[in-house]
């Protein structure tokens, strides 16, 4: 009998290596992204000890005194806090939305298109915004936007008086929402064109035949097509509400309206890192963020089972 089980696992064992050897070139293609995701995302880990520590740079993660939840009761408390987190709560849940709506409208547009080169040339042009950082995307928005900028110098040609746009809270979200879409919306469209690609032409062969219009098309076979991948993206992309693009609050904030402004992000950036707060404080905060994104994957995605939908989990 031991005989029998010892040769099974010298089976399963063998079997297993076999298949490791015949795909050692695609171990090795993935090999530099697991060392990434290594040394950048599961060694700093242990930096998550910091929340619950009164953390000294002198004496390190480790040898830090332990303050239990002080760091966590410390932020909670503070106001400025909760004012960060319902804006961030707003510009993450607006960006899902929007970002959603922005790039399947844009992958249906491109898709209806025939001419290939015409279709070819105006995907590079709506993608390559993508690809600008947030430091030049903001200094378009400067020059356009300015008191002294081109926007007011039309309002001041036409009779008008100038305004400081810049200035203005609710401005400034409307900003946000509207660069965010200028800048993701063609990139994120890629994936609902390839899902488009997929979909099986007799159907819309069938649908010319029955003589169906172009809407109805999108309607009744473009749009069913992509819903897996739609709500798929819409699950992982909700687990990032609480990074609501802390690179783009921060280039395209300034002094006059930071403090109302601020995302969860921002007010780490300048209380724990710019400011006095001990970096323990920094840290409750990201770990706070990532319990709740976590719960909010998880929800979801129960939420779309139960609706008969695929999920991540």
């Amino acid at each position: 009998m031991e005989l029998t089980t010892i040769s099974r696992r010298n089976n399963v064992f063998v079997k297993f290596g076999n298949k490791f050897w015949r795909s050692k070139y695609l171990l090795l293609m993935i090999l530099p992204a697991i060392v990434f995701y290594i040394i950048f995302c599961y060694v700093p880990m242990y930096g998550v000890l910091m929340a619950f520590k009164d953390f000294k740079p002198r004496l390190g993660v480790w040898n830090s005194p332990w303050n239990g939840f002080d760091n966590f009761v410390r932020v909670f408390e503070e106001p400025k806090f909760w004012l960060a987190f319902r804006n961030t709560l707003i510009i993450g849940s607006v960006k899902i939305v929007i970002g959603f709506l922005g790039a399947v409208t844009t992958a249906l547009l491109l898709n209806e298109l025939r001419m290939i080169k015409t279709k070819k040339t105006i995907q590079t042009i709506v993608t390559f915004p993508h690809f600008l950082s947030w430091v030049v995307v903001s200094g378009f928005v400067f020059s356009l936007f300015a008191y002294n900028g081109a926007i007011n110098s039309l309002i001041k040609a036409m009779g008008g008086d100038r305004t400081n746009f810049l200035a203005n809270k609710n401005f400034f979200f409307g900003l946000v929402f509207a660069s965010d879409i200028w800048k993701e919306a063609g990139w994120g469209s890629i994936i609902y064109l390839a899902t488009m690609a997929g979909i099986p032409q007799d159907q819309y062969e069938a649908a010319d035949i029955d003589g169906a219009t172009r809407l109805q098309k999108i309607w009744h076979i473009t749009l069913p097509g992509i819903k897996p991948t739609a709500i798929l993206l819409l699950i992982m992309s909700v687990g990032g509400v609480l990074s609501a693009g802390f690179d783009q609050i921060l280039n395209l904030g300034n002094p006059l309206i930071r403090e109302d402004v601020n995302i969860i992000d921002t007010y780490i950036y300048y209380h724990a890192i710019v400011g006095s707060d001990s970096a323990g404080v920094g840290t409750a905060i990201g770990l706070f963020k990532s319990v709740i994104g976590f719960a909010l994957v998880i929800t979801v995605d129960r939420i779309a089972k139960a609706c008969g939908e695929r999920g991540i989990i």
